[in-house]
């Protein structure tokens, strides 16, 4: 099954038949209060008339185009918005396919989505893209996605179960559903001029196609020099001289409100106080997994937030809607509530609330009062991608001891920093105690293990640390295969007989998330799918996941989706200090560090 959206040029003639009033619609939206995102304004008594799956008329008044067969919609005077539209996001964040991701989102009035699966690239290479994008062309709403850049994302500091080349890049720029380049996380690679990031740019660029980008040092003395490599926008921002500097540098900023990530608070005053021209500014989420998707919301998250931190409603529907389509060259398909554009649109009761009543997507009815309508196709991910968590053997708790040097009571120590909220982390010292020759954790202090179990290769391989800020305070441990980007295993603990029981469910079962106290184990999430996606339904998952928040809070966390902090502690390209494969990380330096320090 293929798209099924028709090209403007193939309907051309039957929209214009319905727009001069020779032909009747396909579906007419009655008395609407019709939002326009090119002249942001509100024209109540509007009249939208539908063919072909695209707008053909939106005026006063289309009583001449409604036929036997017309379907009429009366609005009853509430607003009519585009479909909202997703800048920047990862569909494995969601631990569902993108079939289960579109149901999910689409009764929130998300009609178009660019993804970014480096994720599953990381895992399954070209071969897991190729099944996410084919996938993705079959959805009853608009899923474009971006060709990643960066597996992995930092060559020599990692080791993925699979590499993008640019080759790979080249190819992928030739298939019907890639609209360009994933975020360039090797920010210090184009900066520096690396051949093989330069060369990925040049093959999206030589396609006409808009090259992501992803700078996450807080120091922006380099950024022009980014800038300069190709990267169209960036979602890494934190702070409002980050939005002013990305577009200074004609970037598109993309103000970020994921599960974890709350970034737009701190970014939009660039817009409200500064006075910085809004079409340059994205919204979008980045990581949402499956329990705020079906708990919370989407992109009507997103607008509304941003509303919330003093955004000007129309202001907030165009950063989410035109803005997206225009930096992706789409302005004309999407994005607006215009003739010739693609049929995506909400009727709402309240621009500031933005409950999401209707939504229609390639003019059909999607979903009603919260309940998605809308046909999917039967997509199945094959066996190979099924079995993905490859460990050599299953582990013991010796596997996750830390010797200390000969004769020591106590060692200073580099711990991992968790900050509530935000991606980046912090690189700390801390002096731990040391019992039979072990450095332990010190719960007291918040100070727990960490360890990265390969599951590619099965190489026997696991590198142990520590982390200090999710607060468990009981013998327990938390595993998980979703460890951005590289996807080895994670295991967060205070007891090492836990951890290994963890990390050896998640080798029974396959890939996932699983949470252990005191030998018994209180929630799974079963992710089958390279480890890192479900083909349940959403509302499953979604139960499955918060039944994992509660328990990470019985164990004593009480971050902020503490989850999100979890997957991201091996994501060795956002500062300050990560683990990987290969060791303990200073990303502020791009190299290796001990975990002892000197004394």
């Amino acid at each position: 099954m293929k798209n099924t959206v028709p090209s403007w040029p193939a309907v051309a003639a039957d929209l214009i038949a319905v727009a001069a009033r020779r032909a009747p619609a396909d579906m007419v939206i009655r008395n609407c209060q019709w939002v326009n995102v090119h002249s942001r304004e509100v024209l109540p008594g509007a009249d939208i008339a539908i063919k072909s799956g695209r707008f053909a008329s939106c005026g006063p008044d289309a009583s001449a185009v409604i036929g036997p067969d017309t379907r009429v919609i009366d609005a009853g005077g509430r607003y009519l918005i585009p479909g909202l539209c997703d800048g920047h996001m990862h569909i494995e964040s969601g631990m569902l396919t993108v079939t289960r991701f579109a149901e999910a989102v689409i009764p929130h009035g998300t009609t178009s989505m660019f993804v970014d699966p480096h994720e599953v690239a990381n895992v399954l290479g070209l071969q897991g893209v190729r099944h996410m994008h084919d996938e993705a062309w079959q959805q009853p709403v608009n899923v474009f996605v971006q060709m990643p850049s960066c597996c992995p994302s930092a060559p020599g500091l990692e080791t993925p179960g699979a590499e993008i080349s640019p080759e790979d890049v080249a190819e992928a720029m030739s298939w019907p559903n890639i609209i360009g380049l994933g975020e360039m996380m090797n920010y210090p690679g184009v900066i520096h001029g690396d051949a093989k990031m330069l060369a990925e740019i040049a093959a999206t660029q030589n396609a006409g196609k808009t090259v992501g980008g992803h700078y996450a040092d807080p120091d922006l003395t380099d950024f022009p020099a980014y800038a300069a490599g190709g990267p169209a926008d960036d979602h890494e921002g934190t702070s409002e001289s980050d939005a002013v500097m990305r577009v200074r540098q004609g970037m598109r900023a993309m103000l970020r409100l994921g599960s974890a990530w709350y970034d737009v608070e701190a970014q939009i005053t660039a817009v409200t106080e500064k006075g910085l021209d809004p079409r340059n500014f994205i919204l979008c989420t980045d990581d949402c997994h499956s329990a705020t998707l079906v708990n919370d919301g989407h992109m009507n998250r997103v607008v509304r937030h941003a509303i919330a931190c003093g955004l000007d409603p129309l202001i907030a529907l165009q950063m989410a809607t035109i803005n997206t389509a225009t930096h992706f060259g789409l302005e004309r398909e999407i994005g607006s509530i215009t003739p010739g554009r693609r049929a995506d649109c909400i009727l709402t009761s309240d621009l500031t609330g933005l409950p999401i009543e209707t939504v229609v997507a390639r003019g059909r009815v999607v979903a009603e009062n919260g309940t998605c309508t809308a046909d999917f196709a039967d997509y199945r991910w094959p066996d190979s991608s099924r079995r993905t968590v490859k460990m050599k053997s299953d582990l013991t708790a010796a596997a996750f001891e830390i010797r200390a040097p000969e004769g020591r009571n106590q060692v200073r120590a580099r711990v991992i920093g968790v900050i509530e909220n935000q991606a980046p982390t912090k690189a700390l010292t801390e002096d731990l105690p040391v019992i039979d020759g072990l450095v332990q954790p010190d719960p007291a202090s918040g100070t727990c293990q960490i360890a990265l179990v390969e599951r590619h290769r099965a190489t026997g391989a696991v590198v142990n640390a520590f982390v200090s800020g999710f607060g468990y305070n009981v013998n327990c441990a938390v595993a998980s295969t979703v460890a951005h980007d590289s996807h080895h295993m994670i295991v967060v603990g205070t007891s090492r007989a836990d951890m290994a029981l963890a990390a050896n469910r998640l080798r029974e079962v396959g890939g996932g998330i699983t949470v252990w106290r005191d030998g018994a184990e209180l929630a799974l999430v079963e992710l089958p799918v390279a480890g890192l996606m479900s083909d349940a339904p959403a509302a499953e998952v979604a139960a499955r996941a918060t039944e994992m928040v509660e328990a990470m809070k019985a164990c004593g966390c009480s971050l902020n989706n503490a989850f999100m902090q979890h997957s991201l502690l091996a994501l060795v390209v956002i500062p300050e200090l990560r683990i990987s494969d290969i060791g303990l990380i200073d990303v502020t330096r791009f190299e290796q560090t001990d975990l002892l320090v000197d004394e």
